[in-house]
């Protein structure tokens, strides 16, 4: 029971997560803009590269809770080891690589330290997306094994 609730839960944020992102995104500009006036000068003066790092950011961002919406679904039904998870977890980590790499381009003209975090942490997400895109893989071979023999 608890779990169930935990699940239900995880879907409700992930679904107010996409939403949110996309509203976001859509005042992105606004957001620098107020962000290089009151807080960081700097980002002012890099508005367009900045803007279109942290946009392509956030759509990979957006990509990546996409994907977990989608692998919810399938918890939910009581089905997970499925070969459409397994491509989820795979895109999910191609995105945090990109992620990576959008925010190894911003340290040329933006470095911060938040940025290194950035860069370590999707990388890392990115890895471990695609090693559980392995054990998936195997779990979803194992299982059409499995109802085969049945």
């Amino acid at each position: 029971m608890k779990q169930e609730k935990l699940i239900r839960f995880t879907s409700g944020f992930l679904g107010f997560m996409f939403y949110a992102g996309i509203i976001v995104l859509l005042g992105l500009p606004f957001i620098l803009k107020v962000a290089g006036r009151y807080y960081y000068a700097e980002i002012e003066v890099q508005f367009w590269p900045m803007l279109i790092t942290v946009a392509l950011a956030g759509v990979c961002g957006l990509t990546i809770v996409h994907q977990l919406r989608r692998m919810i679904k399938t918890v939910i039904k009581k089905d997970c080891f499925v070969d459409n998870n397994v491509k989820s977890l795979s895109m999910m980590g191609k995105v945090s690589f990109i992620i990576s790499v959008l925010f190894v381009i911003k340290l040329f003209f933006l470095p911060t330290p938040a940025t290194y975090v950035v860069i370590l942490t999707f990388f890392i997400a990115g890895l471990f997306s695609h090693v559980l895109a392995c054990v998936f893989k195997e779990a979803v071979r194992f299982k059409n094994e499995n109802d085969l023999t049945i």
